[in-house]
């Protein structure tokens, strides 16, 4: 085989093999026993550790900056300030809190996945488990996939409400008056918005787990492979946020024409 075939190959084999990791996790997680209980509460607590801080700060000072000051510029030249709420509602639930929160976790749990497994590989401690008996796909993966699935929901959350924050601080500071930027918030708002958010970063969080173990577990070259595997791990999931961000939002507009309509 060429150095090109296997170029090409090599991708569209990855892809196939982390559709097969993916289905395995869902049907371990699903099929009893469940003994990854406490693996599971370390990961998330590891999670909200590392990530709850950065993911505050970023969500507040994007939304501040970017939704917030540059487009109360822009609605000023039209008289139209108090159609902040509405923007917001747009910019910060349907897309700005989703990403935020899958690069936030991606950069700071999803790196740490990578690593943790990868060194595990290199220390040959997952033959080891799969010698004794111990599938590492049930006890290593399902419970950081759990973890980062539940975490990006919670921490989608806390990123609706800072950002919804900075658009608060940001209309006060051009001296707007509060009770259109809620007016048009609330009229813009809709369950499917809420909803559509937090499945879609769910998505996220479950997409970041299922490329970081899989990286993780694919490890091989001592210490350097372990850096290769995470920094192809973030590359990959940063590319996947992408495009299933394309997607669902596509999917989501045709399938509900009703959110299309700025109120």
């Amino acid at each position: 085989m060429t150095p090109l075939t296997s170029r090409i190959r090599d991708p569209f084999e990855e892809v196939g093999d982390l559709v097969i990791l993916t289905g395995k996790t869902i049907v371990s997680a699903i099929r009893p026993p469940y003994p990854y209980g406490d693996e599971f509460t370390s990961q998330f607590m590891f999670a909200l550790k590392q990530c709850f801080f950065p993911l505050v700060i970023t969500m507040g000072c994007v939304a501040y900056a970017v939704p917030g000051l540059q487009a109360a510029n822009f609605l000023t030249l039209f008289g139209a300030l108090d159609r902040m709420g509405g923007l917001f509602m747009l910019a910060v639930v349907r897309e700005f809190a989703p990403f935020i929160c899958a690069i936030v976790v991606a950069g700071a749990a999803g790196t740490a996945i990578t690593a943790d497994l990868g060194a595990r590989k290199i220390r040959e401690e997952l033959d080891a488990l799969q010698v004794l008996g111990v599938d590492p796909v049930k006890n290593l993966v399902v419970p950081r996939f759990l973890a980062l699935i539940v975490i990006t929901a919670l921490f989608d959350v806390f990123a609706i409400i800072f950002g919804v924050t900075g658009g608060i601080v940001a209309t006060w500071v051009n001296g707007a008056r509060m009770e259109p930027f809620f007016a048009t918030f609330w009229t813009s708002s809709s369950t499917t918005d809420l909803w559509g958010s937090l499945l879609k970063c769910t998505i996220f969080g479950g997409a970041t787990a299922i490329i970081c173990c899989y990286k993780g577990m694919r490890t091989s070259g001592g210490a350097a492979g372990v850096g290769r595997a995470v920094n192809q791990a973030i590359v990959i999931v940063f590319l996947s946020i992408g495009v299933v961000n394309y997607v669902f939002t596509q999917t989501l507009l045709a399938t509900h024409p009703e959110i299309n309509l700025i109120r």
